[in-house]
């Protein structure tokens, strides 16, 4: 609408410049002599610019039968496509100027203006594929899925133009959800064009999510024959491949199979935690203990992590507390001092029943790194060098509303994951899951987590008072020095925080 108003404000504007410029050469004094060959001729001023627009258009007129008679020349010598071209000529400059300003409002966002001009260029043109791909980015911009579709199955006729005819449908076809029918388009336009990096990526996409690890590995290897994925990249997450791949052969049953999958992705990338763990207990299955030692020593030192424990545990399942703390201590002095390492001592040594070594393990992550493990390990501690039941609850009360510690987190949407799998579960991103301490947030809830140290019992404070007959004797005795109704009774500290 506005368009057609300063169209309208423009058309009027030139309207009257040419009455304005008529009248000034009407009252204009003077005017143009012309003798030639003993005639002379005297023009107005008006009728001088009227001649002279006549002369110009005289001159086009002539070099227009000149260009047609040299066209009608060449066709009497044998050009029989002579009097076409130059007829075409003119067309083909009419197409090319009609497809320049549709590809112009493409880029501009006007999908009506762009569809309008790639018909008429069309029409000038009879070229479909440099028209088509207009119509169907056109179409799909206005949301006309199905016109989009029509001009994409009729670039697939054309050698030329049948990859972007595959790939504008599995683009449709991956908006819509059709995941199987994107998958094979995809397979299609690889196979047409398999260094298309797009491609690759939607084709590798697809087939993480459909769980088809020896396809995947095979995009894989080509995103790295045609330089679209670094070597070291693509060493690790064709690790991730092999070790979905022998879970799944796993699953079915194929022992053998899925030990030598799990192998190799520990070959691929050692320090890949699930990997390790999965390749340790092949190893155990076969009978290599010292193997198995040596994946997870390995991945260890790159990064130490509980499942990276239990699998060394399982090792020797028969031995002694104290001489599974002698045998872990490769573990231990692997990364003396790092927080993973001081909660495997306290544990070991809780599983020993050495409270004061589990307590000095400890030190004061309570403190300064406090989650759901440190807490419950203290509630563990105290139990063992006999506190009282206040005490330890008060413990298991911090660490009810305590964060939970390291988790499997994915780096592109920060969704939680409760163990390690190839893909998020969120946003179907691939190897994107990494073993960190998720944000802490601040989040208020009706369980008051908060208060139940307050309920249950102050550590500190009942550290050394003798314990209670019933847990509800605590509560009660709580409730009456909060609200301070015995006047005779004298009022203790509140407890600590």
């Amino acid at each position: 609408m506005l368009w057609s108003i300063i169209k309208i404000v423009i058309f009027l504007a030139l309207v009257v410049a040419v009455t304005l410029g008529a009248t000034y050469l009407l009252e204009l004094e003077g005017g143009v002599r012309i003798a030639a060959a003993g005639v002379e001729l005297n023009l107005t001023p008006l009728m001088a610019v009227i001649a002279l627009a006549l002369l110009i258009l005289g001159v086009w007129l002539l070099l227009k039968l000149a260009s047609l008679l040299i066209a009608v020349l060449k066709f009497i010598n044998g050009d029989d496509t002579a009097i076409s071209r130059y007829f075409d000529r003119n067309r083909q400059e009419k197409g090319y100027r009609a497809l320049t300003d549709g590809m112009m409002a493409l880029a501009s966002g006007e999908g009506n203006v762009a569809m309008a001009r790639a018909a008429k260029a069309e029409r000038y043109l009879k070229k479909p594929e440099l028209t088509d791909l207009v119509t169907a980015q056109a179409a799909e911009m206005m949301g006309n899925s199905k016109k989009a579709e029509e001009v994409y199955k009729r670039l697939l006729q054309n050698d030329r133009t049948r990859f972007v005819g595959v790939r504008g449908i599995m683009r449709q076809k991956l908006a819509e959800g059709q995941n199987e029918t994107a998958l094979k388009l995809a397979e299609t336009a690889h196979g047409l064009k398999p260094a298309h990096g797009e491609v690759q990526d939607t084709l590798l996409q697809l087939q993480t999510k459909a769980e088809d690890w020896a396809g995947a590995r095979k995009t894989l290897n080509a995103k790295l024959k045609h330089g679209t994925l670094p070597r070291d990249v693509h060493k690790r997450r064709e690790a991730v491949l092999a070790l979905s791949e022998a879970r799944e052969i796993a699953e079915e049953g194929k022992d053998i199979e899925a030990r030598e999958a799990a192998i190799e992705a520990n070959r691929l990338s050692p320090h890949l935690i699930p990997a390790a763990v999965l390749a340790a207990r092949s190893y155990l299955a076969q009978g290599s203990p010292r193997y198995a030692s040596r994946v997870i020593l390995k991945a260890w030192q790159a990064q130490p992590h509980p499942d990276l424990a239990a699998a060394f545990a399982e090792i020797a399942p028969d031995e002694s507390p104290k001489a599974r703390i002698k045998r872990f201590g490769k573990l231990l002095k692997a990364h003396a001092g790092h927080r993973e390492a001081r909660l495997l001592e306290a544990e070991l040594h809780l599983a020993n029943e050495d409270f004061p070594a589990a307590r000095r393990a400890l030190g004061d992550l309570h403190e300064t790194d406090a989650d759901a493990r440190v807490l419950t390990l203290m509630a563990a501690t105290e139990r063992g060098e006999g506190a009282s039941d206040v005490v330890v609850k008060g413990w298991l009360a911090r660490a009810l509303g305590a964060p939970r510690g390291p988790q499997w987190i994915c780096g592109n949407c920060q969704h939680i994951h409760s163990e390690w799998a190839p893909t998020c579960d969120h946003c179907e991103s691939f190897d994107t899951l990494e073993w960190k301490t998720p944000p802490a947030s601040d989040v208020t809830t009706s369980t008051g987590f908060a208060m139940l140290p307050l309920i249950v019992g102050s550590i500190e404070d009942y550290a050394t008072e003798p314990e209670p007959e019933d847990v509800a004797d605590v509560v009660e005795a709580e409730v009456i020095d909060a609200s301070g109704d015995d006047a005779d009774t004298p009022k203790e500290d509140a407890p600590k925080q």
